[in-house]
């Protein structure tokens, strides 16, 4: 019993011992990518070549007006606003007429999907406002993504210029109230954040993020049209892969945008985190698994675990603080240094008890694979592909 007993914690100061190690190298290798982002920024190019914004809408969203007043006020001299709902009806698109008529220089088109056809929703919106789009040159921004007026002069270069075929931005979280609006908007500025900057520092960019990418509409079509990732949650992560599996060069823009996080209670949250874990761990099987070495908190409480079995609780305390002091410090350099989110580094205090929390949902993410998503049920089945097990609830 005494042997089985000493195996077990030599098992556990194993396991608490590499996870440590190896969140203290992930924490090194974001000091790197976050130095080599800001020394890399995208030159604003002179050039105003014609822009088509594609904006898909469903509902009125918390913080909708601002986000949507945004691109209303660009500073730009020849762009258009594309938005589509599925019915005429959404209260979205009765936000997007006021708006119209109280700037009435911008070019608008608003059209309605009808129901989606395709498991993605969103990508099926896409398909409909592209043939409508003027201009070869298209930004593709989700609705709950607030940008600054510069920002089309900012973005576009890479892919007007035909350095790049796709064109993608890091973004902030940003909570619209509430206790587990601001942790899931700390995770997004943080953990997801440092996560893209490494994985292009490491592999350079093979995907794209959803809240903006910028591309062309030949580009689009090379790939098979928007029905290419009908079937995928993450649309925009295999857009970006597909584009970059064709030869493309897929580029992270400087240009840093908001993206806001409803108030959610704590059961919205967590379901809402369970769902992008859940399609990370079906789209990019290893390197979800290999998330798990990134956490530092967990390992700590492992550690102070073992430290009570053995007897040096002073060592446990050490170690469990060291982990802490390592998400104080993710949050500040990945979230204030990378992407200037004041909260991040204001809130930098709170990291170590999110990290907690997004362990145990990345653990959660391997049991089971169905998901809930916008009043619509579906399961998760090989590469990320969408089956939907009961329909979508009207707005």
């Amino acid at each position: 019993m005494t042997l089985r007993i000493q195996t077990l914690a030599d098992l556990l100061f194993s396991i608490a011992a590499t996870g440590t190690l190896t969140s203290s190298i992930y924490l090194a290798l974001v000091c790197v990518a976050v130095r080599r982002f800001r020394g890399t920024r995208t030159p604003v190019p002179g050039e105003t070549p014609p822009i088509s914004v594609l904006k898909p809408l469903h509902g009125l969203e918390a913080g909708l007006r601002e986000n949507l007043t945004a691109f209303f006020e660009q500073d730009y001299p020849n762009f258009e606003l594309l938005f589509c709902a599925r019915t005429p009806l959404d209260p979205a698109l009765d936000l997007v007429r006021e708006l119209t008529a109280r700037y009435p220089a911008v070019s608008v088109k608003v059209t309605a999907s009808g129901e989606p056809q395709w498991p993605n929703a969103r990508s099926f919106s896409l398909s409909r406002m592209i043939p409508q789009a003027a201009h070869d040159l298209l930004v593709i921004t989700d609705s709950d993504v607030c940008v600054p007026r510069d920002f089309l002069r900012n973005v576009h270069g890479p892919v007007s210029s035909g350095r790049a075929a796709l064109v993608t931005c890091l973004y902030r979280g940003q909570p619209r109230g509430g206790v587990w609006s601001s942790v899931e908007a700390l995770g997004m500025s943080v953990d997801l954040m440092s996560g893209v900057l490494v994985a292009d520092m490491l592999e350079g960019m093979r995907f794209a993020l959803g809240p903006a990418t910028v591309t062309r509409r030949t580009v689009v079509e090379g790939i098979g049209g928007m029905k290419s990732v009908a079937d995928y949650f993450a649309d925009d992560f295999k857009l970006g892969s597909l584009v970059a599996g064709s030869g493309g060069t897929v580029e992270l823009s400087g240009q840093v945008v908001d993206h806001a996080v409803p108030p959610y209670s704590f059961t919205q949250s967590f379901r809402h985190q369970l769902l992008w874990m859940r399609s990370s761990r079906f789209s990019r099987p290893l390197g979800h698994i290999g998330a798990g070495l990134t956490f530092a908190v967990p390992w700590g409480l492992l550690g102070l675990v073992w430290s009570v079995q053995a007897r040096c609780l002073r060592l446990g305390l050490v170690w469990l603080l060291v982990t802490a002091l390592n998400r104080v410090a993710l949050s500040v350099i990945a979230g204030w240094c990378a992407v200037r989110d004041p909260f991040a580094l204001r809130c930098c205090w709170m990291n170590p008890l999110r990290d907690i929390l997004a362990f145990a949902v990345w653990a959660m993410s391997f049991l089971g694979r169905t998901v809930h998503f916008r009043g619509a049920k579906y399961r998760f089945i090989e590469d990320g592909h969408l089956a939907p097990i009961s329909p979508p609830a009207r707005p």
